[in-house]
């Protein structure tokens, strides 16, 4: 089943400390599935591996080798999210008390009526106030 995919998940899959059975499972299910995700997913990831490069967690070579990991999965980012900027994404990050950025996860899920894969605990408290499934 397709969803929505955002940034702490993503991670989880290619740090290995941050690795479950479930958080795999959902990896593996970009083998049958896409997943997709707003605008800022590529610079939300790419911003999370220059912090922890910049950190020593992982070395330049292993943040290429991340990236293209990422590349190959089936993931879709959506072209629309920049549009709902100033009006559903703005009114989610209001209501819920959100980042713009959370708030596009949501938007996104809400508009395609998909699942959205999370590992914020406050996105995910908004999930639920907005009917939204949340994976894994």
């Amino acid at each position: 089943m397709p969803f929505v995919l955002d940034c702490s998940v993503a991670l989880a899959w290619v740090f290995p400390d941050e690795a479950t059975a479930a958080l795999d499972a959902l990896c593996d299910s970009l083998i049958e599935d896409n997943a997709l995700a707003p605008a800022i997913w590529p610079l939300e990831i790419t911003n999370a591996l220059l912090a922890a490069q910049r950190r020593g967690r992982i070395t330049a070579e292993e943040l290429q080798d991340i990236v293209a990991k990422l590349r190959v999965l089936s993931i879709e980012v959506d072209q629309e999210t920049g549009e709902q900027a100033f009006t559903r994404i703005l009114a989610l990050a209001q209501k819920h008390n959100l980042t713009s950025y959370d708030a596009a996860y949501l938007e996104l899920a809400l508009h395609q009526e998909l699942p959205l894969a999370t590992l914020d605990r406050q996105l995910q408290a908004a999930c639920q106030l907005e009917n939204v499934t949340v994976l894994p």
